[in-house]
């Protein structure tokens, strides 16, 4: 009977927050922040395979992948909102699911399992990407489940995805070279003499070629049409197709344009600065004056946990460094930071948001497990432990239901907004 409550728990636990996700999707109504960008792509690849402005071809600057998600849930749904975010809504139920398998495999617990899930059921970040038509949820989609296929060592499918990562956005590409160079040096570790060269090989394959040939895959429109942007710059297709990206690189290195919800790095562990993806002031809460908003904000409790645990994860894999002997779960977690989050720093000039936090939030949730892991390890008591955890999570999940009319898009009072507003920042 024991084995049926981990997966009955989780399995409730993602077909509720499914419904949370899915429950009035189509508000609010009209384009929330950069919707308007990718739905529009979307509508074009529906129609033309390729990205257009007008009779014109359209300068992009993100691969295809995560446009064609949103294209499926047009499909599906009709051309209205609840159609352009119903595909990252279940993506981010998914999520749910998938840290779980990852807990799961690395912590052996079922407590640490459904305590994974749970956290991931009432981050605030994680929500808003669900109901909002960004590439951001496709991108944490994909890079999660090739974490998944990658703890439990299956490097084809671990390659696949992070391919859809990157041709979403290229930031993929950082996990794809961090898992990568890590999958190599294990090949290198565990053979030597002619022993290396056939495993050698199969990751080069895995790693270095299958996610390059999806990528190129995902611009098949682009391929295939006359309309595509610098499609003729060359009669070499492969030159036009290199210059255009060497388009792409320089509109990515260059966006210094100041914006108001800009944030530091430093400042996204702790939701210095979120971003507003909407807001109005309509009617209809009863009160003189109402306000509307979206608010790319995490839970904050859980991310100011989350920091104090990351804090503790380096920690400890500073002390498994020393003594040479590495935790697998301390690694898993500090490559999905390392790859997430510490990329971002190296572009202090350049126009960054709090919202990309998303990618990397799945490692935060693996740190605070990862300490939920090792009270359970070195302390006998583990009624108390039990207790402890407990009234933090209800700690959290009261947090979590405060701040849920920003994450929904609710219409509240102003006073009732101004209440949620905690610090100048976040206005």
């Amino acid at each position: 009977m024991k084995r049926f409550i981990t997966p009955v728990a989780i399995g409730a636990i993602t077909l509720i927050s499914l419904a949370l996700r899915l429950l009035q999707l189509g508000r609010p109504q009209g384009f929330i922040f950069d919707e308007v960008y990718y739905v529009d792509g979307a509508r074009d690849f529906l129609r033309y395979g390729v990205e257009v402005s007008g009779t014109q071809p359209e300068f992009i600057v993100h691969p295809p992948i995560g446009k064609w998600g949103i294209a499926l849930g047009i499909q599906l749904f009709g051309d209205n909102e609840f159609g352009w975010r119903f595909v990252g809504a279940v993506l981010g139920a998914l999520m749910i699911i998938l840290i779980a398998l990852i807990a799961q495999r690395l912590f052996r617990s079922p407590l640490v399992t459904i305590s994974a899930s749970a956290l991931m059921a009432v981050d605030g970040l994680a929500l808003v990407h669900s109901r909002t038509a960004l590439l951001d949820i496709y991108l944490a989609f994909f890079i999660l489940a090739a974490t998944y296929f990658f703890v439990i060592r299956n490097y084809w499918l671990a390659g696949i995805f992070l391919g859809l990562a990157s041709a979403t956005k290229w930031s993929g590409v950082y996990f794809l070279a961090l898992f990568g160079a890590v999958a190599l040096y294990r090949a290198f570790t565990h053979h030597t003499g002619r022993d290396l060269v056939k495993p050698t090989i199969k990751t080069l394959i895995q790693f270095a070629l299958i996610p390059p040939v999806i990528y190129i895959a995902s611009w098949i429109g682009w391929f295939r049409s006359s309309r595509g942007w610098d499609r003729d710059y060359s009669t070499n297709t492969i030159t036009s197709f290199l210059h255009y990206h060497s388009q792409m690189l320089g509109f990515h290195t260059g966006l210094t344009q100041d914006h108001a919800y800009q944030a530091n790095p430093w400042s996204w562990l702790v939701m210095g600065r979120p971003t507003s993806f909407f807001y109005e002031t309509p009617k209809g809460c009863g009160a003189n004056d109402c306000s509307q908003e979206v608010l790319a904000l995490g839970t904050p409790i859980l991310w100011w946990l989350a920091t104090i645990a990351l804090a503790v994860v380096i920690g400890y894999w500073l002390k498994s460094f020393a003594t040479r002997r590495f935790d697998p779960a301390l690694n898993i977690i500090l490559m999905g930071i390392i790859a997430g989050y510490v990329p971002w720093f190296l572009f202090q000039k350049r126009t960054v948001f709090s919202f990309y936090a998303i990618v990397f939030e799945p490692f935060l949730i693996l740190a605070i497990v990862y300490c939920l892991s090792l009270a359970l390890s070195n302390f006998t008591h583990r009624k108390e432990i039990y207790v402890f955890c407990g009234l933090i999570f209800i700690v959290i999940l009261i947090n979590f239901i405060y701040f849920l009319p920003l994450f929904r898009g609710d219409i509240i009072t102003y006073q009732a907004w101004q209440n949620r507003m905690w610090f100048p920042s976040w206005i």
